[in-house]
Parts: C-alpha cells; sequence; structure tokens
C-alpha cells in the first residue's frame, strides 16, 4: 500500500534505495570479512510497557549518544529527551568486530513514528510475551539476555 503523502518520485527513489539495502548488505557482509572491518554502533530501546529497537552505526568524532539521537530522527523521525546508557557490547557480526553501545528512552505514551521508509520499512512495539518468541540475532540478542551463537550469552559492560 502507498503512502498518500509521498509523491510517485519520492516512492520509487524509497523503492531503489531499499534494493540497493537489500542486494548491497550481502556484499557489504563479504567485504566487511575480508577486510576484518571494526564497526562501532548503536541500539536504542524505545520503552512504553514494551520495546523498539532501531540501531545504528556511531560515525567518526561522533559519541555514540549523539550517535543514537541521530539514528532515532533519521530512522523513525523521533526526537529523544533523556537516554539512559544501558551497556556496550562486542562481538562479531555481519562479518565485522562490532562494538554496540545500549541506550534506553521510557515514555508514557507510543511516539508519533516517521519512517525512513528506506532503512526502516516498518516499526511497531512488541509485548513482553510476544518478544519471547522472536529470535533475534547480534546485539538485540544480548540486549535481550539472548544465546548468540554456539548458545553464548555474551554480557553487557
Amino acid at each position: 500500500m502507498s503512502d498518500p503523502g509521498r509523491s510517485p518520485l519520492t516512492s520509487v527513489l524509497d523503492l531503489a534505495w531499499r534494493t540497493a539495502f537489500r542486494l548491497g548488505f550481502p556484499l557489504a557482509r563479504i567485504w566487511w570479512r575480508l577486510a576484518r572491518s571494526r564497526n562501532e554502533g548503536t541500539v536504542v530501546a524505545v520503552y512504553v510497557g514494551s520495546a523498539l529497537l532501531p540501531g545504528g552505526n556511531v560515525r567518526r568524532g561522533e559519541t555514540p549518544e549523539a550517535a543514537a539521537r541521530r539514528e532515532l530522527a533519521e530512522e523513525i523521525g523521533f526526537t529523544a529527551s533523556v537516554l539512559l546508557p544501558a551497556g556496550i557490547t562486542d562481538g562479531f557480526w555481519d562479518g565485522r568486530r562490532d562494538r554496540v553501545h545500549f541506550f534506553e528512552l521510557r515514555l508514557a505514551e507510543p511516539p508519533k513514528l516517521q519512517l525512513d521508509n528506506r532503512e526502516i520499512i516498518a516499526a511497531r512495539l512488541t509485548s513482553p510475551t510476544e518478544l519471547q518468541s522472536i529470535v533475534f540475532g547480534g546485539p538485540t540478542a544480548v540486549y535481550l539476555g539472548r544465546p548468540t551463537t554456539g548458545g553464548v550469552v555474551p554480557r553487557l559492560i
């Protein structure tokens, strides 16, 4: 279903970006593995009785908290007032060594989301019961205290 507020050109550009992400990500994973790439990222858990978990990369010269705020704004169109640090973990995901900073945002009511429609095309709050049945990998599994590859539960620092 198309968004009535989006022009046909914007919709075509969004589709092109989504296609580029879908095709480019597997190639990027191969490159990261060959280049022994390192990354620093953020994950923000937005709580309104349950969680929504967007994430993103930390740019050169950017603090993890500034990156978390930028990613929230870019990916879901939300400006955070107070982010609470929730830990850091190191792991090897998607073919690269990754350091991930976790933040939590607690809200009284669900935020009005404005998805970028390219990198993020859908988002919803998930109940704690429903979270138990979803399989997560990488940093999200670490944040939730779930086993990753080999049944290991990495810890937050």
